[in-house]
């Protein structure tokens, strides 16, 4: 989900080329973007690889499954496409056609991705985690409703 959608409902055809970034990037690592163990960058997929590609070390993010059968210089265009999807600010996402040219032409120059749009987890501060338990209509937050025929 785009960044611009979940944060102000806001949808548009550079929202299809976020989630498309999405994918390539989880195709070539073989991980989900969310819900994957990547303890330095608190599950994040999209986080991990930007910081593999900011430090050289891109390739550490292609699965080793595939290693074999992908040259390096795909492997990195792949990746380098994937961020460029995802870049935080819709306008500098490139449109789906775009994609589709870059995909087909081998020798296309990528421009450089600038940072993704990606939400690092963070811990509820004091006031909300106790709220949350002043609120609570159970000990564990949970209810449970029964429903029943007339």
């Amino acid at each position: 989900m785009s960044p611009e959608y979940a944060m102000d409902g806001v949808f548009s055809v550079k929202s299809d080329v976020f989630s498309f970034g999405v994918l390539v990037l989880e195709i070539i690592s073989g991980k989900k973007n969310r819900g994957v163990s990547i303890s330095e960058h608190q599950g994040n997929l999209l986080a991990h690889a930007w910081s593999l590609w900011m430090h050289g070390n891109g390739l550490e993010l292609v699965d080793k499954s595939i290693s074999n059968s992908i040259s390096m210089v795909e492997a990195l265009n792949c990746i380098k496409l994937g961020l460029l999807c995802v870049q935080e600010c819709p306008k500098d996402r490139p449109t789906m056609s775009s994609v589709v040219l870059m995909l087909g032409n081998k020798n296309a120059s990528l421009p450089d991705p600038k940072q993704p749009g990606f939400f690092p987890t963070r811990a509820p501060s004091k006031n909300e985690s106790s709220k949350s338990k002043t609120n609570s209509a159970s000990i564990n937050g949970l209810s449970v409703t029964t429903v029943e025929g007339r």
